[in-house]
């Protein structure tokens, strides 16, 4: 089994806001984050897929074909974009909302990939890994 990991960039604002709370709350549980203008972020996003090399090519698969369902079905939905927004997983109702942290944010992709990654032959989403900064990550690996 080998394991193929592409990287790729995005720029994207949020804020952490329950809508549950109130505003005292939500300022108190997430500080300046919970700024409803929001800040932003150069994230980066590792995603890792599995498999057995392809005997003709020597691919798990073709990183080119990797690329252009990561822009397809992540960067384009959220690179230049606010989050909170103008991305229909993090959209709030006064309700509820899929806060976008880091961890949700790696969870919302993983579920973007995983249908077109699963239609390619012989491999499969291992992993999806979102730094917010280099130095706070969070990685899925899929749902039980």
């Amino acid at each position: 089994m080998v394991f193929l990991t592409r990287r790729a960039t995005f720029s994207a604002s949020h804020y952490y806001w329950n809508p549950v709370w109130n505003a005292e709350k939500n300022e108190q549980v997430f500080g300046r984050c919970s700024n409803r203008n929001g800040h932003g972020h150069n994230y980066t996003i590792e995603v890792t897929v599995s498999g057995e090399p392809d005997p003709v090519t020597g691919f798990v698969v073709d990183l080119k074909w990797l690329k252009g369902v990561m822009e397809c079905e992540v960067l384009e939905a959220y690179d230049h974009r606010h989050l909170n927004l103008d991305v229909p997983e993090f959209a709030t109702t006064e309700s509820s909302a899929t806060i976008p942290t880091t961890e949700n944010i790696a969870i919302a992709a993983w579920k973007r990939l995983e249908p077109a990654i699963a239609a390619a032959q012989g491999a499969r989403l291992s992993s999806v890994r979102v730094y917010e900064t280099p130095e706070i990550f969070a990685e899925y690996r899929g749902g039980a």
